[in-house]
């Protein structure tokens, strides 16, 4: 009987801080704009799939009435955020000009606010806004997964050789392994269901 009790209040240990952990976790959605799509200033490579994912994990923090997080880059021409993962009323957007979604906004302050300490983070470009998130993040103390197939990048060229736009994604994201995890949008959901049963 003592060993039925041990392990039923172990049980609901685990369920108790699993429902803890879930609300210190936001997602944080960069850059998701529509400059990076078709006729935009700045398309980049697959970004539609990248946003289809993207949209995936928003759906999934809503339904899990987790903290969600739009960041957006400057005003101006299709600026406006991709109709794909388009924010509720209820939901913070955080406007930037920098490439740091930390520097020169409240997104810090924001997060410590409502406690956050695990950061999911998505969008464009991977080479970009979401690697300096993500290092930044890495450095204020929050642990970070990055969602690769719900990020999107471009070629890139120096020194007259063009880096193509599937290999400056997979070296950043070779790099941003030291900084967080990296997992693609199903296997993040499948671990975020099971923990939630």
């Amino acid at each position: 009987m003592k060993k039925l009790i041990l392990l039923l209040s172990i049980m609901i240990s685990l369920v108790a801080q699993a429902q803890i952990d879930s609300k210190k976790t936001a997602l944080l959605i960069i850059d998701i704009q529509n400059f990076y799509f078709a006729g935009g200033v700045l398309e980049l490579t697959d970004p539609i799939p990248a946003s289809l994912n993207a949209q995936k994990l928003l759906f999934s923090f809503r339904q899990s009435e987790q903290l969600i997080v739009h960041i957006k880059h400057g005003s101006g021409a299709r600026s406006e955020i991709h109709e794909n993962v388009v924010p509720l009323a209820a939901e913070k957007i955080i406007v930037k000009n920098e490439v740091n979604s930390f520097l020169k906004t409240d997104l810090l302050d924001y997060l410590n606010k409502n406690e956050i300490t695990n950061l999911i983070i998505c969008g464009m470009q991977t080479h970009m806004c979401v690697e300096a998130a993500t290092r930044a993040a890495a450095d204020y103390g929050f642990e970070c997964t990055v969602i690769h197939d719900a990020c999107a990048t471009r070629s890139l060229s120096f020194n007259r050789k063009t880096v193509k736009a599937k290999d400056v994604h997979t070296s950043t994201l070779a790099t941003l392994k030291s900084y967080s995890k990296i997992m693609s949008t199903n296997e993040f959901l499948n671990k975020k269901d099971k923990n939630s049963k």
